[in-house]
């Protein structure tokens, strides 16, 4: 853990030149770093032009905007200075050197700045974790997800479901005070075991979403498979836009798997190229058909491309869903994308590709679609999983008379595994994990 202590700064925006750069001060020394460049302090949250000088030399760097934003009612929770000052490389590393010279400020770490926010109360691990998606989301669908997140989405879910079982808990362990009183004691095991049930429920709910959320923030996975020189590297290169893979009428020319990573109906987007399926003629291609059958068992859908439309080679994944496609149309005199049957397409003309775009997109849409998922990734889904998982044990217990102590040890632990999916306890272990994937500036 840093300490807090420290003054720090950074540029926040991206390296190059650019219009506008913003350079960050987050600590006890920020106010005088303000004081020390412009000479004065301005008013809490209101931008001012002013000039920028060197506190040594004295010689003006800049005219910049200036904010000052007094802790905690900032984003770090402590002393926040920003100066908004032209993007230029020179002007940016003339002030930044300005600002590093004061005493007490020093460069900030990766991440640093959100691990103040963190530490501070300011935000929550997933709020965290969301910030860190926010920033690089390429899709609609990752940047509405992201912001979710980011605004708490999880914590506020977690929130209500502790709430709920710290009410069961209360009532097990008045239960406990009841144990005399038969009736009395009935009615509020009852009372607990229904509100248990009904977290328990809820948790299976948004853990049967999960996958959801983490196809609309790694993509929808497409795979396009089929036997060799069916076409699928072209289709690759044409729904790319780009060449990205080699296209060749030798057979086996593709060894691994290639990835693309698309933008269709602002959902993100995966396609694979792989290995045509056959019978391996050496040791190499061998791989690659068994590195091409693993990437299917894994993928959401299955693109069959045969120009000879003889449907889906066996020893496809029956849980993924398999779009038979008769490629290489143009190949076969007079005969049109419609008139084949199915879906029927040619790279090399274009024909039928326009149609399967808006299918795949349809399809990707339907699939990452709706209200944003609470868990999105791995480390929710086993934060709720532990939560459930002991909800489910107190359940289990048919005389909570009997085992009030024993249940409501099950419902403190299930408390605490919700609260590590908010990140609000037991987050250590991967505090530097997360931070470290941040930029300086952040």
């Amino acid at each position: 853990m840093t300490s807090l202590a420290h003054t720090i700064a950074a540029v926040s925006t991206a390296p190059g030149m650019a219009g506008i750069a913003v350079l960050r001060v987050s600590g006890p020394a920020a106010g005088t770093v303000v004081s020390a460049l412009i000479g004065r302090m301005p008013q809490p949250r209101q931008a001012i032009l002013t000039k920028l000088n060197d506190p040594v030399s004295r010689e003006t760097l800049d005219v910049a905007l200036v904010l000052w934003f007094p802790g905690p009612r900032s984003f770090t929770g402590q002393d926040v200075a920003e100066f908004h000052v032209h993007g230029g490389r020179a002007v940016v590393a003339g002030v930044l050197s300005a600002i590093l010279a004061i005493d007490g400020v020093r460069a900030a770490e990766p991440g640093e700045f959100t691990r103040r926010a963190f530490e501070n109360g300011k935000l929550d691990l997933a709020s965290v974790e969301g910030l860190s998606d926010l920033l690089t989301a390429e899709t609609q669908a990752q940047r509405r997800q992201a912001f979710a997140q980011y605004q708490g989405r999880i914590g506020s879910v977690t929130d209500r479901l502790q709430v709920t079982l710290t009410r069961a808990l209360a009532l097990v362990e008045t239960s406990i005070d009841f144990s005399d009183e038969g009736d009395v004691s009935s009615a509020i095991v009852q009372e607990a075991r229904g509100l248990v049930t009904h977290v328990a429920d809820s948790i299976r709910r948004h853990m049967a979403d999960a996958g959801r959320g983490e196809r609309i923030r790694d993509g929808v996975t497409i795979a396009i498979a089929g036997p060799p020189n069916a076409g699928k590297s072209t289709l690759l290169n044409s729904l790319s836009g780009r060449d990205v893979a080699i296209v060749s009428p030798i057979a086996g020319t593709t060894r691994d798997v290639i990835e693309v990573h698309l933008d269709l109906h602002g959902v993100a987007v995966v396609l694979l190229d792989m290995a045509g399926i056959r019978e391996a003629s050496d040791a190499v291609e061998a791989e690659g058909i068994r590195r091409a059958r693993d990437r299917l068992h894994k993928a959401d859908l299955i693109l069959w491309l045969d120009p000879r439309h003889a449907g889906a080679a066996a020893g496809l994944p029956d849980a993924v869903p398999v779009w038979n496609i008769r490629s290489q149309i143009d190949r076969v005199p007079g005969l049109a994308a419609n008139e084949a049957g199915g879906r029927s397409i040619s790279a090399v003309t274009g024909e039928g590709l326009a149609e399967l775009i808006q299918d795949l997109g349809t399809f990707a849409a339907n699939l990452a679609g709706g209200e944003p998922a609470v868990l999105v990734r791995e480390r929710h889904r086993q934060t709720f999983a532990d939560a459930l998982s002991h909800s489910d044990a107190a359940l289990s217990i048919a005389d909570w008379d009997e085992a009030a102590d024993i249940v409501a040890e099950h419902l403190r632990l299930a408390s605490l595994g919700l609260a590590r999916g908010s990140g609000r306890v037991g987050a250590e272990a991967i505090l530097d994990v997360i931070f470290s994937s941040f930029c300086i500036g952040k």
